[in-house]
């Protein structure tokens, strides 16, 4: 069961999500091709270089493994949570009235590959940036256009009670 799945309360709905972008995956791919070209084409003493490449390649592909698998985001009816940490866990969870803005910063290649980071910014000085988010652009707006539409509603609601 997912964190997000844990915290939510009777009558409380999921209205956005949002998940990593493989991009996180491209840097230590990148090394694991460099170090299997070393080890491959190098000679013996000095195929040990790519040995090691390899190695820590291996040991970034493990940590963005985790990361993705350890990180949610979710917009739901009533607030925005966010977690992300497999053995140390960070959450942040904020109701809508005390969040300030959802803001996205892309890089040039987040904007080509569509990933970005979103930053939670809460009142209270809660400051959240989650980096490598697929399509932050689409979970912004869902998660803005959720928020404006329950706020709408609950006016409404008050009155006939």
């Amino acid at each position: 069961m997912s964190y997000v799945q844990s915290v939510i309360v009777p009558g409380e709905k999921i209205i956005a999500r949002a998940r990593t972008h493989w991009f996180i995956y491209l840097p230590s791919l990148c090394w694991l091709a460099l170090g299997g070209a070393l080890s491959l084409l190098l000679p013996l003493p000095f195929a040990a270089l790519g040995y090691l490449l390899l190695a820590g390649a291996l040991f970034l592909v493990l940590k963005a493994w985790i990361y993705v698998h350890s990180t949610e985001l979710a917009v739901t009816s009533s607030r925005v949570i966010a977690k992300f940490g497999f053995i140390r866990r960070e959450t942040v969870e904020l109701q809508h009235s005390k969040v300030e803005s959802l803001q996205v910063n892309q890089t040039i290649l987040g904007r080509l590959f569509d990933y970005g980071s979103v930053v939670i910014t809460g009142s209270g000085g809660t400051h959240a940036p989650i980096p490598y988010i697929a399509h932050p652009l689409t979970f912004r707006s869902a998660a803005l256009t959720g928020m404006e539409a329950l706020a709408h509603e609950s006016p409404a609601a008050q009155d006939s009670d």
